[in-house]
């Protein structure tokens, strides 16, 4: 029975269970008498007793489709690492094998993709991209942006953001509709991702090393680079064909720069890391025992303190 409130379904044993409308696929509709297949999201203490909520647009409904659908998964030979979804559009699913020699992509494909379509009727059409999951997340990374093929992921590990670069003709497939691959990839592996083209992130780099004082010696090391890479950018941007090679010539030089930026970031944090712990070895142990009002400061600068990281004397 179709309600404002959802659609009621009857379960086995007399058991009734509500589908509410944010947990049904979008534009699906149910007829009566017709089966559903669905998981429990929750039980709900009401005062009509225990209340059971279904749904269908959870990303676990995929999850036990695939369990139901592919034995590797079910006997724990294959293993869901990540899921992201937007219910009757789009989703991508990580998945490893646990024993050598398992491909765990094909499994859940299965032979002509006859596994993975099964799941996708039952989802009214919702594209599955499934991959294959890596610890290492440049590599995870990669795969999560399929089908679009990636020129280069750069990590920024302190902030967890990551740059992933494409060949123009890749942008809008990584992108997706309304940025929407971009989105369930981030969702899945759990790093912001910014998308760029090979010549924005080439200019990028160019503005990055001339402008950024602390990275003048990469300035240096490129000098003789920057101009080639300049050419090339003012060719494209004349609408002139730009060759493979020169097309390679700005992938070798993004990745110089990033690798460097890397290497120097890692050089500073280090120093700051020896400088503190060179200052805190001066400060006598029984000062980290003392707290901040041993100080006699006044009330300002007792508060400016505590409103910051300091707890004790010594820090």
């Amino acid at each position: 029975v179709s309600m404002t409130q959802g659609v009621t379904i009857g379960l086995d044993k007399k058991a009734e269970g509500i589908m509410p409308p944010n947990q049904k696929i979008p534009g699906e509709k149910f007829k009566v008498h017709e089966r559903v297949r669905s998981i429990i999201l929750e039980v709900k203490d009401s005062p009509r007793g225990p209340q059971i909520i279904l749904s269908r647009s959870h990303r676990n409904f995929l999850r036990r489709l695939l369990e139901n659908e592919v034995p590797e998964i079910y006997h724990g030979i294959v293993e869901i690492r990540a899921i992201s979804r937007e219910p009757g559009q789009r989703a991508k699913v990580a998945v490893s094998a646990t024993q050598p020699n398992v491909d765990p992509v094909g499994a859940c494909v299965g032979i002509k993709g006859v596994r993975i379509q099964a799941i996708v009727k039952e989802l009214h059409d919702e594209k599955i991209d499934i991959i294959e999951w890596n610890a290492d997340p440049v590599m995870y990374i990669s795969k999560a942006i399929s089908p679009a093929k990636v020129s280069g992921v750069y990590l920024n590990e302190a902030e967890k953001t990551a740059t992933v670069v494409v060949q123009e003709d890749q942008l809008s497939l990584a992108i997706g509709r309304d940025g929407q691959n971009a989105r369930l990839a981030a969702k899945l592996t759990g790093w912001r991702i910014d998308i760029k083209s090979l010549i924005e992130a080439a200019a990028d780099a160019i503005v990055k090393v001339q402008n950024d004082p602390s990275l003048a010696n990469i300035a240096e090391l490129e000098t003789k680079n920057i101009p080639i890479v300049e050419d090339v950018l003012t060719k494209k941007s004349q609408g002139r064909p730009v060759t493979p090679e020169e097309f390679m010539t700005l992938i070798q030089f993004i990745e110089r720069v990033e690798r460097r930026t890397v290497e120097q970031k890692k050089a500073t944090a280090a120093a700051e890391e020896e400088r503190v712990s060179a200052a805190r070895s001066e400060v006598p142990n029984a000062a980290f025992d003392a707290g901040l009002d041993a100080l006699d400061l006044s009330e300002r600068l007792y508060n400016l303190l505590m409103a910051g990281e300091p707890r004790t004397v010594g820090d």
